[in-house]
């Protein structure tokens, strides 16, 4: 897989972008790619989230995707990573697990404890990444049409959290959103800089500099 690393794109041009991205990728033009970036702040939200879960005081701009899960932030101090992979070429598997996995062994490589957790039956999603105590971390969306996936994951490294008290994250309830900056903080260590995080992830993704 081949790392791309981008700086702050706006929401609706990285989405544009993402269906070239897909169609090179669902062609043949274009390998594996993960994508790592950063978006100005917008609440993006799949087709069956309740409008009731969204942002209600208009202080947040709003985003319907065409990807899994529900109410979702992006800002600053946040990496988000897209993959755009041929899963037919890889081979069965739960490719949002892998992506689970390898994000909790890139957190360890950076010196944080966190798990997956298994969704009960009938209950929400549980899907991304968490702290031991159940706070979440990272969130994860994606979508796979043709054979290749698309979208991807957000890590919180200094983000604001306060804006998660604007609307109902992940269809979570009292969920409990957190920030590499607080877990470190916690912690008595420093915070890892973006481009730590984004080569620690790289790396346990399996994506390379091209």
């Amino acid at each position: 897989m081949v790392r791309v690393d981008l700086g702050e794109v706006g929401y609706a041009e990285a989405i544009e972008a993402m269906r070239g991205w897909v169609a090179e990728r669902q062609a043949g033009t274009a390998p594996d790619r993960l994508f790592l970036l950063t978006h100005p702040p917008v609440v993006t939200y799949g087709r069956h989230t309740p409008p009731e879960d969204l942002p209600q005081d208009g202080s947040l701009q709003t985003i319907e995707v065409d990807r899994g899960g529900h109410a979702t932030y992006h800002g600053p101090g946040q990496l988000v990573g897209y993959l755009v992979m041929n899963l037919r070429e890889r081979g069965p598997g739960d490719v949002v697990r892998r992506l689970e996995l390898g994000l909790v062994a890139a957190l360890a490589d950076l010196g944080f404890a966190t798990v997956r957790r298994d969704t009960p039956k009938g209950a929400d999603s549980l899907v991304g990444v968490w702290t031991p105590e159940h706070h979440k971390l990272v969130s994860i969306g994606m979508r796979i049409r043709g054979g290749v996936t698309s979208h991807g994951f957000a890590l919180n490294i200094d983000s604001d959290l306060g804006v998660y008290e604007r609307f109902t994250a992940c269809r979570l309830p009292g969920v409990t959103m957190t920030s590499l900056r607080r877990m470190a903080e916690a912690a008595g260590v420093a915070t890892p800089t973006e481009a730590a995080v984004r080569d620690a992830v790289a790396r346990r993704l399996g994506a390379v500099s091209g």
